[in-house]
């Protein structure tokens, strides 16, 4: 069954359409990401890509078709079922969305319990884990206002990885940040991968697609361009 199970793509999508408000953004949506996979998804601002995030991981409907994530049929997930999702996915947004009223490992235990854990020590565990994971197993105990830009993000990216996700979704995790925390940021979201984690990154960064080439997924006119199926350019602004 676990054979079989990891077989299956981690992200699997047919004829699907994607609605902002009531207006369809993307439409007949065909695609699947593997078990591990680094996919880029780009587009212009507008063109969907922040719309197909947010129904991948539950946070829109489903508009139409057919959509399964980690194993979890979208088009019959009921509301109650969406946290027992999201334990299997990890979000790393570009504003960080922290507690700024509380320190990083307070954040953290807060997903934690949120997420269903009990066990004090486990809890304390974990946390130490994943801070090392992204190099600040030192901060813990700071408030989010005492780190930087960037290091406010290795802590998003921690907390996203705090239930060991099949898939981590990030959308424009390197928008607010300089070229060069950007590039230590795209290294570790690559040391993730690595690792065996599918990364689906929407970004407006085209050096950084220049630097690391990975498939990219093209939102554009309503519709969606895999660059495993076919060519096309990126032009400045996509």
């Amino acid at each position: 069954m676990s054979s079989e199970f990891s077989a299956n793509p981690v992200v699997s999508l047919r004829g699907v359409i994607i609605m902002q408000d009531v207006q369809t953004v993307l439409d007949r949506v065909t695609f699947e990401i593997e078990k591990g996979e680094f996919v880029y998804l780009v587009g212009r601002t507008g063109s969907g890509k922040s719309s197909l995030l947010k129904t991948l991981y539950a946070d829109l409907p489903l508009a139409g078709g057919q959509m399964s994530v980690v194993g979890f049929n979208l088009n019959k997930l009921p509301r109650q079922k969406v946290p027992f999702l999201r334990r299997k996915v990890g979000i790393v947004f570009q504003d960080f969305q922290l507690l700024f009223d509380r320190t990083v490992a307070e954040n953290l235990i807060f997903v934690l319990k949120a997420t269903g854990w009990k066990d004090k020590k486990k809890i304390k565990q974990r946390i130490s884990e994943v801070l090392m994971r992204v190099g600040l197993d030192a901060a813990a105990g700071k408030m989010p206002h005492q780190l930087s830009g960037g290091e406010q993000q290795r802590i998003v990216i921690a907390r996203a990885l705090l239930n060991e996700p099949l898939i981590l979704f990030a959308d424009e995790p390197t928008g607010n940040l300089d070229p060069e925390v950007t590039r230590s940021i795209m290294q570790l979201f690559l040391e993730i991968n690595r690792s065996g984690t599918a990364v689906l990154m929407a970004t407006h960064n085209y050096e950084l697609i220049n630097e690391f080439p990975k498939r990219i997924l093209k939102c554009e006119k309503g519709r969606i361009f895999d660059s495993a199926k076919e060519e096309f350019s990126l032009r400045n602004g996509f």
